[in-house]
């Protein structure tokens, strides 16, 4: 192989840190899934990581952006291996140091991250020995016969590449037994308290294909939240403590939150990073306890203008207190769609408020809230460049025609969902072209903290066409013009799309 030295480095890396990772991944099955070196490197990013970048992230990924960011720290980490194994063919010194620079960083990345105990540096510990110990046997002096090493680069390619499907195989196996630890039994058994108060019956909606259903499912619901391995609470150990500024400390378990009175109601969420037009919105059926009623036995003392509320991984989530408190349906949420909440939405206890962008209203994994003050503390989005406060803005969106779509001259329904949460949609109106703008048929609603379906009937004739919405609120508030990104409030500005009629 003495003609191969370029590339044998590098495969010989690359190899090793398979390893290292294969074996992290299947100690992290007894360690927890967060201190697995991708995700708890992944997360210290997250974590650090400033509001433009996070927006950024989450504009051209989606839903997809915790998929996008693992699969980059992958590819960095291979990049890296293979650096290592060029250095350690000619000194293997330098290979062995550069293993260890991984397992510091898996290490410290771990052992930083909240709730971590001494257990959370083992999977970065042994996997870093198991991917020194692979780039020492596959790097090893190897006989030479007649000039020539003993099996040559086919034989080389062989152990790398067995190595490589073996710590494959091993990382899979344990990233599996990792996600049949999680508490989807405990849940299964949760049987749901039936309602004081119900959601209102849905009335018929308009029925146009590609218009956003009213209700999503729990699997469409969209999930933006900082978590990379989703946090796995027992039911039975679950525990809610409300604290800080308040006169009446409270620590209740999760049976005695599902004792107390449970109302039901359908509520839109959005995300603040959602762009115009964006589908980060989704709306359900929310089973839960009003904040309120916990808040009034706590007794918030004066100054205590904001509740934090915190996850069990640390993250926090900061609302105004008299939001929290001036009669909306703010909710301790147990249940969706009809079914306990689902693992990736909070389970077993999230807060619901309507009105309120996520990043100040919907901890998910909730543990504690604590009352406290705007000026004495900043939740997790607000020294990385967010407002500490973010009611939800008026708007609009075209789900259908599809932008670039080319619909066939004639009566073509233009349809889509406008939403004010805590405020609702009084009108809607459509423009085509500079056109003037001319006002759309509404879909009912129960309540004012839902979107509101809308539909537009349009004699379409041929050529390009440009379709533009806004909408009015409840209070006679236009939507706002203005183009203008999410950070650091939510995004402003008329969605558009283009069309070609035939």
């Amino acid at each position: 192989m003495a003609d191969s030295r370029r590339w044998v480095g590098p495969v010989a890396g690359i190899a090793a840190a398979a390893v290292a990772l294969g074996v992290a991944e299947l100690v992290a099955v007894f360690a927890g899934p967060r201190s697995a070196p991708l995700v708890a490197v992944g997360g210290v990013v997250v974590d650090s990581v400033p509001g433009p970048v996070k927006n950024f992230a989450v504009a051209t990924f989606g839903t997809h952006d915790k998929t996008a960011l693992l699969t980059g720290t992958t590819v960095l980490v291979a990049l890296f291996a293979a650096l290592i194994g060029a250095l350690a063919v000619r000194r293997p010194a330098l290979g062995i140091a550069g293993i260890g620079v991984f397992g510091l960083i898996g290490i410290l990345a771990a052992g930083s991250r909240p709730e971590a105990g001494p257990v959370a540096v083992l999977p970065a510990l042994f996997g870093s020995a198991a991917g020194a110990a692979a780039l020492v046997a596959l790097l090893r002096p190897r006989e030479e016969v007649g000039g020539r090493e003993v099996g040559g680069r086919r034989a080389f390619l062989l152990e790398a590449g067995g190595l490589f499907g073996a710590a494959l195989v091993v990382g899979l196996l344990g990233r599996g037994w990792g996600d049949r630890r999680d508490v989807s039994a405990a849940r299964n058994k949760i049987s749901l308290p039936v309602p004081e108060s119900s959601a209102p019956a849905l009335p018929p909606g308009p029925d146009v294909p590609g218009l956003s259903p009213f209700v999503t499912s729990n699997a469409n619901f969209y999930r933006i939240d900082t978590a990379l391995a989703v946090p796995q609470v027992d039911p039975k150990t679950w525990q809610l403590k409300i604290h800080g500024r308040v006169r009446n400390p409270i620590t209740i378990t999760f049976d005695q939150l599902l004792a107390r009175p449970m109302i039901e109601r359908w509520i839109t969420l959005s995300c603040v990073s959602n762009e115009v037009g964006g589908n980060l919105i989704s709306n359900a059926r929310w089973l839960g306890t009003p904040v309120k009623a916990l808040l009034e036995e706590a007794g918030p003392l004066p100054g205590a203008d904001q509740v934090v509320g915190r996850s069990v991984d640390g993250f926090t989530v900061g609302t105004p207190t008299e939001v929290l408190m001036d009669g909306r349906d703010a909710l301790l949420a147990v249940g969706m769609n009809g079914d306990p909440l689902p693992i990736e939405h909070g389970f077993p206890v999230r807060i619901v408020v309507p009105g309120l962008y996520g990043y100040v209203s919907a901890t998910k994994w909730l543990t504690e809230l604590e009352l406290t003050s705007f000026h004495d503390f900043n939740a997790y989005w607000v020294p990385r460049g967010w407002a500490a406060k973010a009611p939800i803005k008026t708007e609009s969106r075209i789900d259908t025609p599809r932008d670039g779509s080319r619909p066939r001259a004639g009566t073509v329904t233009v349809a889509g969902v406008a939403w004010a949460q805590h405020r609702g949609i009084s009108k809607v109106e459509v423009q085509v072209d500079d056109g003037p703008w001319q006002p759309a048929t509404l879909g009912p609603v129960p309540s004012v903290d839902t979107w509101r379906q809308w539909t537009f009937s349009w004699s379409a004739t041929s050529g390009q066409h440009r379709l533009t919405v806004r909408a009015t609120d409840n209070s006679g508030a236009v939507q706002v013009q203005d183009e203008a990104p999410p950070d650091p409030d939510g995004a402003t500005g008329w969605h558009s799309v283009r069309v070609t009629v035939s």
